[in-house]
C-alpha cells in the first residue's frame, strides 16, 4: 500500500528509475509519521554521521514528500514537534541575549536544545527560524487545513518573529534595517553581512505572522485572546516588528541586475567552477577552510533557495537572470544542491540541465558521487529528488487552493508517472511527450490547471491533455 501511493514509475530510462525507487524506499523507510516525537535524521538509519538528529532539512526538504504521498496527520506530526519544542527555542534565544519570548529553532537537536557546537553554524545559521515559519506556510497551502496555526502554528511564528525583529539592526549609514554576522545556507561563507536569502526570509517571517494574527483575531477570537494573553503581545510591539520588515536591508547590484549573496560578494575573485583545475575538486576535500572562504564557490542553493521557496514573488526573467549568475559559482558539495537547481532548470526549460541534476541527486548514493557513502545515505536530498520530478518536470504548484501543473519530460525518457494525495483525493498524473493523463480516486471532481488551462477531472476517469 505505501508503495502504490508513492511510488513513481519512469518508462525508458532504467538508471532514472532505479534510482528514484532507492530514495522512495529510504525515505518511507526512514519515518512513517505515527509519532510526533520523532523526526527525520539526515541520514535516517542508515549511518552514524549526524547522530539521527532534526537539521532544517524536515522543514524545506521533506514535508512535501510526506505531505503528499502519506495522510496529512503526518505533515501535521512534523509541525507539532516544532510546536512541543517551542519552550526549548525560546530558551536556546535566552541563551545568546534575546527576551520577551523570541525563539531560535536549534540548528541540530533531538529534544529542542541546540546540539551542534560550531559557533558559525550554531549561533550565524539562523535562517533555519525561517524554514520552520515556510513550513506551516506550505502546510496550509498545501491541505488547506488551517486549524494547525490557531491550535498551534501562531505561537511558534510570533516567537520567530520577535526572533527576526531583535536580530535586525538599524543602520544609520543604509537607514535600512540590517542583519550581521551570518552563515547563509552556503556555509562555504560564514560571518557574512546582510546574506540576502535570510534577509528575505526574515522579512516575510514577520509579514506572515502579522497577516495570521490580523486573521485569528478577525476569525477566531476565543484563540486570539488565548494565545495573545500567554504570549503577552500588543499592537505597539507589532508596530515594531513591521518598521522592520518594511525596512529590511536587500544587497543588489545595478551592474549585474542581481540580488547579491551578501555584502562583498562582488569583492571576491570570481572565477567561474568550469575554469577551475579538476585536480582541485572537490574543494572541501582538496582546500583549507580559510581558502574556501574567501573563494566564490556556493556549496548549495543560496540565493535561489529564496527563488525556491518565494517563487512567485519573482518573475521568470529574474529567476533565468539569477540562476545564470549563481549557478556557474556553485559547486554542489551539498546533497540539498542538485534538487533544487533540477527545479529551477525546469521552470526555465532547460531540461539538458534538468535532466543531469536529476540524475546527479538521484543516483547521489548509488554512484557515490561525493565519495563519502560510507558516512550514510543522503534521506533528505531524497525527499528533494522526489520534488525534482514532481515540481520540477511535473511543475506541480499549488495556488489559490488549486493544483496547477506546467509538465515536461527529459527526451531520455518515453513517460513518468506519480500519484497525490491532495486533499484526502488521490490524483495520478502520467506524462508522455506530447500528453499529459490524469485519473482521480475520490468522490468529486477536481479542476486542475495544465499549462495556465482549467481542466476538470471526474473521478475514476482518464482524462488527456
Amino acid at each position: 500500500k505505501i508503495w502504490e501511493m508513492s511510488d513513481i514509475t519512469i518508462e525508458g530510462d532504467v538508471k532514472a528509475q532505479q534510482g528514484i525507487r532507492f530514495n522512495i524506499f529510504q525515505l518511507n523507510q526512514t519515518y512513517l509519521g505515527k509519532d510526533s516525537r520523532l523526526n527525520i535524521g539526515p541520514k535516517g538509519f542508515t549511518g552514524e554521521k549526524y547522530g539521527g538528529s532534526t537539521y532544517w532539512d524536515t522543514e524545506a526538504y521533506c514535508i512535501p514528500f510526506y505531505m503528499a504521498t502519506k495522510d496529512q496527520q503526518v505533515a501535521r506530526n512534523l509541525l507539532a514537534y516544532r510546536y512541543n519544542q517551542l519552550d526549548k527555542a525560546i530558551e536556546n534565544a535566552a541563551k545568546l541575549g534575546f527576551k520577551n519570548g523570541a525563539a531560535l529553532y536549534p540548528m541540530v537537536t533531538m529534544n529542542g536544545e541546540e546540539c551542534h557546537n560550531e559557533w558559525e553554524i550554531t549561533f550565524e545559521e539562523i535562517h533555519r527560524n525561517g524554514a520552520i515559519a515556510f513550513a506551516i506556510f506550505n502546510y496550509y497551502r498545501f491541505t488547506g487545513d488551517y486549524s494547525y496555526i490557531p491550535e498551534k502554528g501562531l505561537e511558534v511564528l510570533i516567537g520567530i518573529a520577535r526572533f527576526w525583529h531583535q536580530r535586525a539592526t538599524f543602520s544609520t549609514y543604509r537607514n535600512q534595517y540590517v542583519i550581521l554576522g551570518v552563515t547563509g545556507p552556503n556555509e562555504y561563507e560564514n560571518n557574512v553581512n546582510n546574506n540576502f536569502y535570510t534577509n528575505y526570509i526574515a522579512k516575510w517571517c514577520i509579514d506572515y505572522a502579522i497577516e495570521q494574527i490580523q486573521k485569528i483575531k478577525q476569525e477566531y477570537a476565543s484563540d486570539y485572546s488565548r494565545i495573545m494573553s500567554k504570549v503577552n503581545l500588543d499592537d505597539a510591539e507589532i508596530l515594531h516588528w513591521k518598521k522592520v520588515a518594511d525596512h529590511m536591508y536587500f544587497p543588489y547590484s545595478e551592474e549585474h541586475g542581481v540580488y547579491l549573496q551578501q555584502d562583498g560578494f562582488l569583492d571576491k575573485e570570481l572565477v567561474k567552477v568550469h575554469d577551475l583545475d579538476k585536480s582541485q575538486r572537490p574543494i572541501n576535500q582538496k582546500w583549507s577552510w580559510d581558502r574556501i572562504l574567501r573563494s566564490p564557490y556556493i556549496k548549495q542553493a543560496d540565493t535561489l533557495q529564496g527563488f525556491y521557496f518565494f517563487e512567485d514573488h519573482f518573475t521568470k526573467e529574474q529567476l533565468e537572470k539569477h540562476f545564470d549568475f549563481y549557478e556557474p559559482f556553485t559547486v554542489h558539495e551539498s546533497s540539498l544542491s542538485p534538487c533544487v537547481h533540477s527545479i529551477q532548470a525546469a521552470v526555465l526549460g532547460r531540461m539538458e540541465q534538468a535532466y543531469t541534476f536529476y540524475l546527479r541527486t538521484s543516483r547521489l548514493d548509488l554512484d557515490d558521487y561525493n565519495k563519502e557513502v560510507e558516512e550514510g545515505l543522503h534521506i533528505t536530498s531524497m525527499a528533494g529528488t522526489w520534488m525534482s520530478i514532481v515540481e520540477g518536470f511535473g511543475g506541480m504548484r499549488v495556488k489559490d487552493n488549486t493544483l496547477h501543473f506546467e509538465p515536461k519530460i527529459p527526451k531520455e525518457w518515453n513517460g513518468y508517472s506519480f500519484k497525490i494525495n491532495f486533499r484526502n483525493q488521490i490524483l495520478k498524473v502520467t506524462v508522455h511527450q506530447n500528453e499529459t493523463k490524469f485519473t482521480l480516486e475520490g468522490d468529486s471532481p477536481i479542476t486542475v490547471f495544465v499549462n495556465g488551462k482549467a481542466v476538470s477531472v471526474e473521478p475514476n476517469s482518464l482524462v488527456t491533455v
